[in-house]
């Protein structure tokens, strides 16, 4: 036991004497250091800061943004302008660029062909190449629908938006305040696409832009009728020095007219659209319901003597 004790002894001193030791090697600097941490954050380097982001921001974003960059070089610039226009419209989801569009089209493209040809790749004959130009094909214009729901959808949301917004903007500018301002309440009341263009439209005036070119590059990023009508109202009279609050109440007005022979045009609708699922899924099982149990009866009374 003594032996066991005097072992455990040694080793404690040891390990002592490595922590005296590992202290007194410590630098002054360091400690200095340490304290000044405690008061104050160190500033981050621009490589801890740029390995901070996530890997998307840090790679996949700046290898696309070269890629697009190359192909809006090589690709007409009509096509490009329209194609950033379609973006525009649909609200520039994920800060898509055109040339990045392109990219992820003939991305989805080359992954759908490959997997068609893996599943198809044992059809006889030229089934398989078909089947798998057929699926690529799909793969193309898959991108090209996603994008015009997005534009019709944010369309509908502008347009369903559009009355309430006028509306306030009426009340607002009767009340005594500025169209600048009551574009301000609009923003702040709601969260919508509407609301959000009419901020960019003050963020555009506040950097220096003219209303009438800021309204008329709303326009142009929404592609909504009865909005072009209300800027164009709102520009023409700027520039006569009509009143605007009676160009407002106006074209509030008729957009309410507007908002119900919609409702009526679908309401008209209605019937029509409601043919086919009453002809093809209602009325067989009402048949099957009402004939079925006939159907036992008829059978014996014609086929069960024989």
């Amino acid at each position: 036991m003594q032996i066991y004790m005097i072992g455990i002894l040694v080793v404690l001193v040891l390990v002592a004497l490595l922590v005296m030791l590992g202290l007194a090697r410590r630098k002054p600097k360091e400690e200095i250091a340490e304290r000044l941490a405690q008061f104050a954050e160190r500033p981050m380097t621009l490589e801890e800061i740029e390995l901070q982001k996530p890997f998307r921001e840090r790679v996949i974003i700046p290898v696309m943004t070269k890629i697009s960059t190359l192909i809006g070089r090589r690709l007409p610039r009509q096509s490009m302008e329209r194609l950033r226009q379609r973006l525009e419209m649909a609200g520039n989801p994920g800060n898509l660029q055109p040339g990045t569009y392109m990219v992820l089209q003939w991305a989805t493209t080359i992954l759908v062909a490959v997997l068609g040809y893996i599943i198809f790749r044992r059809q006889p004959g030229m089934k398989a190449y078909l089947y798998t130009l057929a699926l690529s094909l799909f793969g193309y214009f898959l991108p090209m629908s996603w994008l015009n729901r997005r534009v019709q959808g944010r369309q509908k949301s502008i347009v369903k938006a559009l009355p309430d917004a006028i509306d306030l903007l009426t009340i607002s500018v009767e009340a005594g305040l500025g169209f600048d301002l009551a574009l301000q309440r609009v923003v702040e009341k709601w969260d919508n696409d509407l609301s959000r263009e009419f901020g960019r439209v003050l963020g555009d005036v506040r950097l220096g832009k003219s209303r009438r070119d800021a309204l008329r590059e709303l326009v142009g990023r929404t592609g909504v009728p009865d909005l072009s009508t209300f800027v164009a109202a709102v520009i023409q009279a700027d520039q006569l020095g009509v009143s605007i609050a009676k160009i407002l109440r106006v074209q509030s007005d008729q957009l309410r007219v507007r908002r119900r022979q919609r409702a009526e045009e679908l309401a008209h609708q209605a019937p029509i659209k409601m043919l086919f699922p009453l002809v093809f899924l209602v009325f067989p099982s009402m048949f099957v319901v009402i004939l079925g149990p006939a159907v036992p009866i008829a059978y014996d009374a014609f086929f069960g003597g024989k």
